[in-house]
């Protein structure tokens, strides 16, 4: 499966939902950091310094230098000058570890703290940068700008902890597990592959939150257009939407169900028809996304693909995957093998790698989310596993229920980054019905959990 890691350069937002994924796993924050400072440590050794002069933050990038620096403490003189004050827990353990080395340790709190350790930049051979990590940006304040003043004078190369802080002279950069910036050298942390391959909760961290400010529909539309033979399916996805934050949820329907969280526009008939379209294409203009084929049967294709023509963003599903394929200007598609089978024409192989591959190549109209034991989702160019989920969920309504959670997500977030967060959720939160109802679970019961599992992590912290 190491062909679907990725390469190159890698946001600040997806390393740390890497990172998170890592710790799901069982890496601690504690022990990337060991293993960041064993690197750094590496990369200082080969100038040969006599003199190593450390400057760390408060945050786990601080962290990181500290730990090198202890790693450092037998190759000559190792000077550490770091910012005092509150620091994060990892970063405060580092401290207390490196109180009991060779090092010499400098506080520093303001700009005079700083120049009066002028001599410290001056004769120092080498100079790691451990001030400001992923996320930092604009100038950095006293007393860290004074550092990065005193280290641009210095002559001493200067090796910057995974990103340079803003400002800084960095000579060479060592980026923790994938290169943050071009040009910079990758080094390994220990990070299993799982954590990127794989979905986990530090993929939720990806979704945006609501803003103090916001207002009704801040969270997204969502038009869901689906019923008719099948009644339930399209209210299973609407509330699947509501559930994962979407604000305004409609569906396009001839069937009616009283739900009063739901807006539902009222289709005369039994099926929907391209009659319809008239009173559904202004609906798809309104829409952040829309959900489409839940329930819906297969005499209403056209109609299927005239919404494609129009959407800004769909989620395709169910009996919307037919030939010709709908394509919407950006666009998901949430098959199970059948279904996947009927809509490419390919077969799916059992051995999981295969499978990967021929989703892969399918994926060239859109995004891929490809229900099975281990979901697989795909853009054509990256793709991601996710195995949360349980039997339980063999039941009725299950796919639905991601169908409209997938067009919640897909408000806010890209084709891939949605499907795959929204495959990760709507099976944790079967696994946590399935808890309480076992092989007797609804695709109701899930609904209830799809809040916990999404902005649980959020409301807790």
């Amino acid at each position: 499966m190491r062909e679907f890691l990725e390469t190159g350069v890698i946001s600040a937002a997806r390393m740390r939902a890497v990172e998170q994924n890592a710790m799901a796993l069982g890496l601690s924050a504690l022990q990337m950091m060991e293993s960041a400072g064993r690197a750094l440590s590496d990369a200082v050794r080969t100038y040969s310094p006599a003199r190593v002069l450390v400057l760390c933050g408060r945050g786990n990038n601080g962290g990181d230098g500290m730990a090198a620096a202890r790693y450092l403490q037998h190759t000559g003189h190792v000077d550490v000058v770091y910012q005092d004050g509150p620091m994060t827990e990892e970063t405060a353990a580092q401290l207390r570890l490196i109180r009991h080395s060779a090092a010499s340790l400098h506080p520093v709190r303001c700009t005079p703290d700083v120049t009066s350790l002028r001599r410290l930049f001056a004769d120092a051979d080498v100079i790691v940068d451990a001030m400001l990590g992923t996320g930092a940006s604009g100038t950095p304040r006293e007393p860290l700008k004074a550092c990065v003043e005193l280290a641009n004078e210095s002559q001493a190369p200067i090796i910057a902890a995974d990103l340079p802080t803003p400002g800084i002279r960095a000579t060479r950069i060592c980026s923790f597990h994938r290169p943050k910036l071009e040009g910079a050298e990758a080094v390994d942390i220990g990070i299993p592959f799982e954590a990127e391959c794989f979905t986990g909760p530090g993929d939720i961290t990806l979704l945006p939150a609501k803003a103090s400010t916001a207002h009704k529909g801040a969270g997204g539309e969502v038009l869901v257009v689906g019923g008719g033979p099948y009644q339930g399916a399209p209210y299973l996805a609407a509330l699947g939407a509501l559930r994962a934050g979407a604000d305004l949820v409609r569906i396009a329907s001839p069937i009616s169900i009283p739900m009063p969280d739901l807006i539902h526009e009222r289709l005369e008939g039994t099926r929907i028809t391209e009659a319809h379209l008239e009173r559904i294409l202004p609906l798809v203009d309104r829409a952040d996304v829309v959900v489409c084929g839940n329930g819906l049967g297969t005499e209403s294709h056209p109609v299927v693909l005239a919404i494609a023509e129009r959407a800004k963003k769909a989620v395709f599903d169910a009996d919307a995957l037919h030939h010709p394929l709908p394509v919407a200007r950006e666009t998901v598609y949430t098959p199970h093998a059948a279904e996947f089978a009927r809509m490419t024409g390919r077969e799916l192989s059992s051995d999981l790698v295969s499978r990967a591959r021929t989703v892969k190549a399918a994926a060239n109209g859109g995004t891929i989310l490809l229900k099975s034991q281990i979901d697989i989702i795909s853009d054509g160019d990256r793709v991601r596993f996710n195995r949360t989920g349980t039997p339980a969920m063999t039941t009725g309504g299950t796919g639905d229920v991601l169908a409209g959670l997938t067009g919640a997500l897909f408000c806010h977030l890209p084709a891939f980054e949605a499907a795959c967060i929204a495959a990760y959720v709507n099976g944790r939160a079967g696994e946590r019905a399935a808890v309480d109802r076992g092989d007797g679970m609804l695709a109701t019961d899930m609904i209830e959990y799809i809040p916990r599992e999404l902005f649980g992590w959020r409301m807790q912290g």
